[in-house]
């Protein structure tokens, strides 16, 4: 690892202006955490936060007034926060804490940076650049957080038991850095005395709001291998407090010597995959978002993982357990996991305070609709039968077909070779459906409004019935997706239901 340490990050003009700033106010002020953290990680980072003895408020001020920004202060956390060029710069006076066992909401006092430092989570986090005059850019690490990060160690600066006690967050914090720290050449581990105090503490997890918790997970999940922090969570015992449908998929119940497939290991090897097809689609311009805008969607090509299309993947096959059946000379079966799956979605997200928005709702489609792409894999399948899924996924429909590639976890080469084969055939004939008949632009012809205008008819289900009728003679190929022919079908319809167009002056 590179002991360069300023270059590159220190020589940024805003830190030279807090430097002189907090001279002229006669404070200290340092660089704290993730930003030294990642300067030795040659990491990018755009997040600074500066510590300073005596109040940060104040010098947010002084340096904002310096550099012509506005500074937003919040007094009840003692923190100001400013932006400057490409950097968001947050100010706090150094501080020491206290806790109550039944809170995780801190006692705090005014304190030196030695006291800060002993507050921090874990030692990597823990160092600090000097920006005073007399020794500028020096490192000021106590507990030997360089070291640690050298060595890929995850540890707490003072015992864990207190530091996981004072605040439990901090437990699921080490997994999600032990995660996303992680790279190809160097393995950030949890030190065992850390590990064996999660355990030890795991009851504490219940005074943390659920808010936090998914904000953690979430964090994980945009990172490029998550499969590691859930497994160290399922072994800790910690998904079984959070998340305990998803712990529930570990294990492999054998009968008349068949076993089945273990579930938590497949979730986790799926999970893998689909950051991996994200990621390589990310980079290939391959993959777009939708959004409504005045009744339009609006196409935008994706810069940044999707962290609802990993929720999709870890929660797949969530219901399998509950529909998890032994039928003698077949072997075990998992029938209809696909729709109770999707059911259990909406009381997934709430237990974990998750949006129950469209995000939900997309989340929950994907769930629903994994297993729908294998049907159209032979030959004889209709082109109907691809207008249906093209209209139940819409502008999912991407995002699921990477959702099935992913859901490939077989060790037989040549069996993976044949699915990923099988499911670019289904998405060949997606082109060709498309192409011909935009069902994932689909707008019934009809609306609502207009067959009520013309049959002068109030709001009723025989509505209903008529724009269903059209969908379906459209999704069925019975008609083109088109004004004309729907409005014919949509007379006839009425037609058959006793329904008569209203005459109005000047019609003949």
């Amino acid at each position: 690892m590179s002991a360069t340490i300023t270059e590159g990050y220190l020589n940024h003009k805003v830190f030279s202006i807090v430097s002189d700033c907090a001279e002229a106010m006669g404070v200290r002020a340092f660089v704290i955490g993730g930003y030294v953290r990642d300067c030795f990680l040659g990491r990018p980072c755009k997040d600074v936060d500066i510590v300073v003895e005596g109040s940060g408020i104040e010098l947010a001020l002084s340096v904002a007034k310096a550099v012509r920004s506005k500074v937003s202060v919040y007094k009840n956390f003692g923190t100001a926060m400013l932006r400057y060029k490409d950097l968001e710069v947050e100010f706090v006076g150094a501080r020491k804490e206290s806790y109550h066992r039944e809170s995780r909401k801190p006692i705090v006092e005014d304190g030196t940076l030695e006291d800060d430092q002993l507050r921090r989570d874990f030692t990597i986090n823990a160092m600090a650049f000097s920006l005073c005059k007399e020794d500028y850019g020096a490192l000021v690490d106590p507990f030997g957080g360089i070291r640690d990060l050298a060595a890929g160690i995850i540890r707490t600066p003072l015992d864990p038991d207190t530091t996981f006690s004072d605040d439990p967050l901090r437990m699921l914090r080490a997994i999600r850095f032990a995660t996303t720290l992680s790279t190809a050449e160097q393995k950030f581990t949890i030190v065992p005395e850390c590990l064996d105090s999660i355990r030890r503490q795991l009851d504490r997890l219940s005074i943390l709001s659920k808010e936090r918790i998914a904000e953690e997970l979430n964090k994980i999940l945009v990172c490029h291998r998550p499969s590691s922090a859930f497994v160290l969570m399922e072994e800790l015992g910690m998904l079984q407090v959070f998340l305990p449908e998803l712990a529930q998929l570990k294990g492999v119940e054998t009968m008349e010597g068949k076993g089945h497939k273990e579930n938590f290991s497949h979730t986790m090897m799926v999970l893998d995959n689909i950051c991996e097809l994200e990621e390589a689609a990310i980079a290939e311009g391959k993959l777009n978002d939708y959004q409504l805008e005045e009744n339009e969607w609006v196409a935008t090509v994706r810069i940044k993982p999707n962290v609802w299309l990993r929720w999709a993947a870890l929660l797949h096959d969530i219901a399998k357990p509950r529909c998890k059946r032994f039928e003698p000379g077949i072997g075990w079966t998992f029938h209809g996991h696909e729709y109770l799956g999707g059911k259990m979605v909406p009381r997934i997200f709430a237990s974990l305070k998750l949006p129950l928005n469209e995000k939900m709702k997309y989340v929950q489609k994907l769930v629903s609709l994994h297993l729908r792409p294998i049907a159209l894999v032979t030959d004889e399948v209709t082109d109907s039968a691809v207008r249906r899924l093209l209209f139940d996924a819409g502008h999912d429909i991407d995002d699921l077909m990477l959702l099935c590639h992913a859901d490939i976890t077989s060790k037989n080469p040549r069996k993976v070779e044949r699915l990923h084969e099988n499911f670019k055939k289904v998405q060949q004939k997606m082109v060709v459906v498309e192409e011909k008949d935009s069902i994932r632009n689909f707008k019934n012809p009809s609306t609502g409004d207009y067959t009520m205008e013309v049959f002068g008819i109030p709001p009723s289900h025989d509505i209903s019935i008529i724009k269903d009728y059209i969908k379906d003679a459209i999704l069925e190929g019975e008609i083109p997706n088109e004004w004309e022919a729907a409005r014919e079908l949509m007379f006839r319809k009425a037609a058959e239901m006793g329904l008569q167009p209203v005459q109005r002056d000047g019609d003949s």
